[in-house]
């Protein structure tokens, strides 16, 4: 099932080579998930080779459905995703003021639920939360999500009370990180980081083909390692952490636009940027320096084959992300031995976090079936 959820449709025979398993046991695992609805057979449209051709196995989206939620400091999504990764449907709303209390989005989550569920006509099977914050995994305690003022919130106990379900919770750049791994740009690498910028910057890692979840789940705060000691003051009360000097604000500064201004605002003007490489290296200079610093610290660190780069980064100028390439694989000594890390932008853009938490929520489920 995971095969298939992952990887899409394939052939019994492909089935039997890629699992390792005889021809009669692909058959009978095969004939119990058709008879249960899960997977459904058809003949190939194309064929190769004379004889009977090999039956196409394809998961069945509604088979099995998960709700997955992307909290963020500026508004919620949420998604009913079928086996396979298809989003059956979704909605999505902003936080302003009141409306950004937890009690208030919980609430909002728990409603917005049960009209999609209605709408579509599907039962859930397990829920998936990306938080852009210190998550304890056991049970889903926000210990300290900072940008949205939340401390000590439990987050998973009030949702799977709401919606009448256990609830997985993970931290955003984490499940970026997965999201990226499974159906991204990072699907076929064993050892990966993801970096995003979003009002914060936060980073999730693939090692050996598995997420790094660290002690309780806390973990990926890499947007808070100290990069110019003495620095500009961080919300999280150190100075001169990474994402002072390439977050959302740091960029504003960069583009000389006011700081708070609306991510459209940001975001078009990085686009425009990306016709005119020359004036974009001179007026992101210090931003790609610092970004290439700390991409130096987290390749020698972790030593990864390649380097994700997601939310308000995949608008940066091509060219830019080329120089931060060849400084890092120039700079890094990790990277020289593995014969270069890699530098990409995310493939799965602002869907990345909602993509993880759904993969979050198919875990157990992928299991039992």
């Amino acid at each position: 099932m995971r095969r298939l959820h992952i990887d899409g449709p394939c052939t019994r025979a492909a089935l039997t080579t890629e699992l390792g398993l005889n021809r009669s046991t692909i058959k009978a695992l095969v004939d119990g998930l058709a008879e249960a609805g899960v997977v459904e057979e058809r003949v190939p449209l194309q064929r190769s080779g004379a004889g009977r051709p090999s039956l196409l196995v394809l998961p069945q989206p509604h088979a099995a459905v998960v709700l997955a939620i992307d909290i963020r400091v500026e508004g919620v999504a949420i998604a009913l995703v079928g086996l396979g990764g298809q989003i059956l449907g979704r909605n999505s709303w902003n936080l302003y003021g009141r409306a950004s209390q937890p009690d208030e989005v919980v609430a909002h989550i728990v409603d917005s639920t049960r009209w999609l569920v209605g709408e579509l006509s599907v039962e859930t099977a397990a829920v998936g939360v990306s938080v852009p914050g210190v998550v304890r995994r056991s049970d889903g305690l926000v210990h300290e999500a900072p940008n949205l003022h939340w401390t000590d919130v439990p987050l998973g106990e009030w949702l799977s009370t709401g919606l009448g379900m256990p609830v997985r919770l993970g931290n955003d750049a984490e499940l970026g990180a997965l999201a990226e791994h499974v159906r991204g740009a990072a699907r076929g690498a064993s050892d990966a980081v993801y970096v995003s910028a979003d009002f914060g910057v936060g980073g999730g890692v693939i090692s050996e083909g598995s997420p790094m979840r660290g002690t309780s789940g806390y973990f990926g705060e890499i947007g808070h390692m100290v990069v110019k000691p003495g620095g500009r003051p961080c919300y999280c009360g150190s100075h001169g952490c990474w994402e002072t000097e390439i977050g959302e604000a740091a960029m504003c500064r960069a583009l000389d636009l006011p700081e708070g201004s609306p991510r459209g605002a940001i975001v078009a003007a990085l686009k425009e940027l990306s016709a005119h490489s020359a004036l974009a290296r001179e007026q992101l200079a210090e931003l790609v320096d610092w970004l290439a610093l700390g991409l130096v610290n987290v390749v020698n660190m972790l030593g990864p084959e390649l380097v994700v780069l997601g939310d308000l980064f995949t608008s940066l100028p091509a060219a830019l992300i080329a120089d931060v390439g060849r400084e890092v694989r120039t700079r890094s000594l990790v990277s020289r031995a593995v014969g270069g890390t890699r530098i990409v932008p995310s493939v799965l853009g602002g869907d990345a976090k909602l993509i993880g938490a759904a993969e979050l929520a198919f875990e157990p489920v992928l299991g039992t079936m």
